[in-house]
């Protein structure tokens, strides 16, 4: 006979080495089930639909739809309004995730830093981002209007009316003008997440940080940036796609002009779907569009991801 100590460690073992099996409920699939169903129908369904209307030429109207291979992909590989419409989207979509999270990590430590009146600073740093794209577009268009625009307004009774330029009309202004609006009505919604991320961070770390004799700057450098790993991934994962997306601001500001200066991948995929008939055409750019956003990500999330490992 063993003694109870040893009845004990191979009862343990023997519970180690055959684990129970945790039964699955038959009922867990109906629970399942109905948003599988919805799943399937508005995002699967749609999404194959669109795979195969790439290699169409279907106009978006008629009955007549006509598979024509590759021929879609071969006109976006070659065209030159295509490719104008690639850089201005890599454009924008760079500096928009730059700014706006350098603007909401900002507005974060202003938020986190204030003794008083911290709620209003927040509320009023998060407004923008509840208006829609199209209300911010208006906004920013009646702001930025060559003739009675405030900015221009403003330049002029500054004694400054040689710098007022036609910021919509210009194309060397145009893009500017869109994504510093768009920064605008973005940063706000990325600080939220920056300043949890912030209130998750121990205060002794900068306090005794700071008796070591780091300055401000030195402390948001070793300290706050660093432990920010895991917002600073989100935020930008979610502004980079949100950018390479952007439709409402340019249509309503620019129309992707002048000439071509804003036109960007989503835009140029509603004016030729829409405006010129050639929903073949413009889904074959949407699929192109979804696999670059696709890779972009994928890269971008895995670069992040290393970076927050290493703190």
């Amino acid at each position: 006979m063993g003694t109870p100590a040893s009845s004990a460690r191979e009862r343990i073992t023997t519970a180690t080495v055959h684990p129970k099996k945790k039964k699955q409920h038959p009922f867990a699939i109906v629970f399942i089930l109905p948003s599988l169903i919805l799943y399937t129908l508005f995002v699967i369904v749609p999404t194959l639909g669109s795979v195969y209307l790439s290699f169409t030429s279907w106009d978006g109207i008629s009955e007549d739809i006509r598979f024509i291979g590759f021929a879609n992909f071969v006109e976006i590989w070659n065209s030159p309004r295509v490719h104008n419409a690639l850089k201005n989207t890599l454009i924008m979509t760079v500096s928009l995730v730059i700014l706006e999270n350098i603007a909401a990590i900002a507005m974060a430590l202003m938020v986190d830093k204030v003794k008083w009146f911290k709620n209003l600073f927040r509320s009023i740093f998060y407004f923008p981002t509840l208006l829609s794209g199209i209300v911010m577009g208006f906004v920013w268009a009646m702001i930025l209007n060559y003739n009675f625009g405030v900015v221009n307004q403003m330049l002029n009774a500054a004694g400054l009316g040689s710098w007022a330029v036609d910021w919509l009309g210009d194309p060397n202004y145009a893009m500017l003008s869109v994504i510093l609006s768009t920064v605008w009505k973005g940063a706000g919604y990325y600080m939220i997440i920056y300043l949890a991320g912030l209130q998750g961070i121990p205060a002794e770390l900068s306090e005794a940080a700071s008796i070591d004799g780091a300055n401000g700057w030195q402390q948001f450098r070793f300290i706050t940036f660093p432990l920010l790993a895991g917002s600073v991934t989100v935020c930008m994962v979610l502004s980079m796609i949100s950018a390479l997306k952007i439709f409402d601001q340019i249509a309503v500001m620019t129309d992707g002009g002048p000439g071509f200066a804003t036109e960007t991948l989503t835009y140029i995929i509603y004016k030729v779907g829409f405006g010129e008939l050639r929903q073949g055409f413009g889904t074959a750019l949407a699929m192109v569009l979804f696999v670059i956003i696709l890779i972009i990500t994928i890269i971008q999330v895995k670069i992040l991801r290393k970076r927050e490992v290493q703190y």
